[in-house]
């Protein structure tokens, strides 16, 4: 069972990272390239471009200029311990031991527009470049061209060799790169709904934390029978059969 989630724009490279473990992410030579696209630039592009202040366009356009390999820890993080925000919040891999970091090393993985797939452990450098972004560069009009199906081939050899099930835990924006009507594995996207006014809806702060909770819940309990997920009960949340459909499995959670 191999679990997908989002990455995050907020970012931690000032916190020491709790464990000196890392490896290498298998599309740099992909990134590089696009670095090279990106680094063309101006701030205001970049502005334009990501909808940013000036401020943070400036910002990204000094990550752009700066990138550079070899990564190692001095200039560079682990993704899984870089990567900050609601998602992250409810992963918690600061507080993971070695054992936890090698399970999820082995069973999770980052989307992003910049690096395409991220083991936990591999090292990254700052940057922003959301998967939607509309950047024009020399494969197509937008990152999902310029991916094509690498990122697909890539999760899709993964799930197979644990165990041909893919747990969907990442955004609409970000799941669009795995071409998933193209997958051959089977897909199962856990949703969160927290109740509202007497309803269960999807609050999206509440949904995004909740994927990290439940990613956690993979990692704590080393689930590898997708059926086991029926018993996540993290912060209030449980498994709802009437509100299921196919693998579309709802999580709800009431509220005091």
């Amino acid at each position: 069972m191999l679990t997908v989630i989002s990455p995050a724009k907020t970012l931690d490279f000032e916190s020491k990272p709790i464990t000196n473990s890392h490896t290498q992410p298998m599309f740099l030579t992909q990134s590089q390239a696009l670095i090279n696209e990106l680094q063309q630039l101006s701030a205001p592009g970049i502005a334009t471009l990501m909808k940013l202040s000036d401020k943070l366009a400036g910002l990204n356009m000094a990550r752009f200029q700066t990138w550079k390999t070899p990564f190692n820890l001095d200039n560079a993080k682990q993704a899984v311990l870089a990567f900050k925000g609601d998602v992250y919040s409810g992963l918690d891999a600061e507080t993971m031991d070695e054992a936890g970091l090698d399970f999820a090393q082995q069973h999770l993985r980052i989307l992003s527009g910049l690096y395409g797939v991220l083991k936990p452990l591999d090292l990254i450098q700052p940057y922003r470049l959301e998967m939607g972004t509309q950047f024009a560069n020399s494969k197509g009009k937008n990152l999902y061209q310029f991916w094509g199906g690498q990122l697909r081939e890539a999760i899709e050899h993964e799930a197979s060799q644990s165990g041909a099930v893919l747990v969907n835990l990442a955004s609409n924006e970000y799941f669009k790169a795995l071409e998933a009507k193209k997958l051959n594995t089977r897909i199962i996207t856990p949703v969160f709904k927290d109740a509202k006014n007497g309803q269960y809806k999807i609050i999206s702060f509440y949904a995004k934390k909740a994927r990290g909770l439940m990613s956690r819940y993979i990692i704590d309990h080393r689930i590898n029978d997708p059926e086991q997920l029926k018993s996540f009960d993290s912060e209030g949340y449980r498994f709802s059969a009437e509100m299921s459909s196919g693998d579309d499995w709802v999580f709800i959670r009431d509220h005091d």
